[in-house]
């Protein structure tokens, strides 16, 4: 097993948690838990794919990944009501799911020869996509849309460290733990301490 393939499994594992945890909170069906698990799991994976052209798609290739989403969905079933706050186990979850997708996307797009750009936008796509689907699917407001907190900056950090990784002579595990740590560690500041960016501010229009 080479190191994105883990990298991959580890993200569709996490993943798929925050999807299923996000059913619990909508109080779906078993069913409504695996659906929401698969499609946060392997969402932002399936759109690098396409986008990079790897034929078959990762979980098509190797299908256990929708084992590994729907085992994961489903033993959140079962536990989702012994959590505390399954809101804030969520947005844990998610920001540890983010920093491996966005190590395996950044990782991957480097290891095909894509030109920065396109290993940044791999990374970010990678670990922000599923997520996505998954609040859209909820009828939540999307978490990379929050008013002000760190999300989809943490993944364009982290997988510009990778390339810094890379451009310094490290190898890939290096480049993919390098990666991880920032993007976690900015959107931890952002769940702990607020860490946020300025926010647009709206004014009335100067007179002439």
């Amino acid at each position: 097993m080479t190191l994105f393939t883990l990298l991959d499994y580890a993200a569709v594992l996490v993943f798929a948690a925050t999807g299923a945890l996000t059913a619990s909170r909508a109080q779906l069906d078993v069913v409504g838990f695996v659906f929401l698990g698969a499609l946060t799991g392997l969402g932002g994976g399936t759109v690098r794919d396409l986008l990079l052209d790897r034929n078959p798609v990762f979980w098509i290739a190797d299908p256990f990944y929708l084992a590994v989403a729907s085992l994961s969905a489903l033993a959140i079933f079962f536990v989702a009501h012994r959590l505390e706050s399954r809101l804030v186990t969520l947005r844990w979850l998610d920001g540890a799911a983010l920093a491996v997708a966005a190590a395996a996307g950044s990782g991957i797009a480097f290891e095909a020869g894509q030109p920065a750009p396109v290993v940044v936008v791999m990374g970010m796509a990678t670990g922000c996509l599923g997520g996505l689907m998954r609040d859209v699917v909820a009828n939540d407001v999307p978490v990379v849309l929050s008013q002000g907190e760190l999300y989809v900056t943490c993944a364009l950090a982290g997988s510009l460290a990778t390339l810094a990784a890379h451009w310094l002579g490290f190898g890939d595990a290096i480049a993919a733990l390098a990666c991880a740590l920032v993007t976690f560690t900015l959107r931890a500041g952002t769940l702990a301490r607020g860490w946020s960016l300025p926010t647009y501010k709206s004014r009335p229009p100067r007179g002439k």
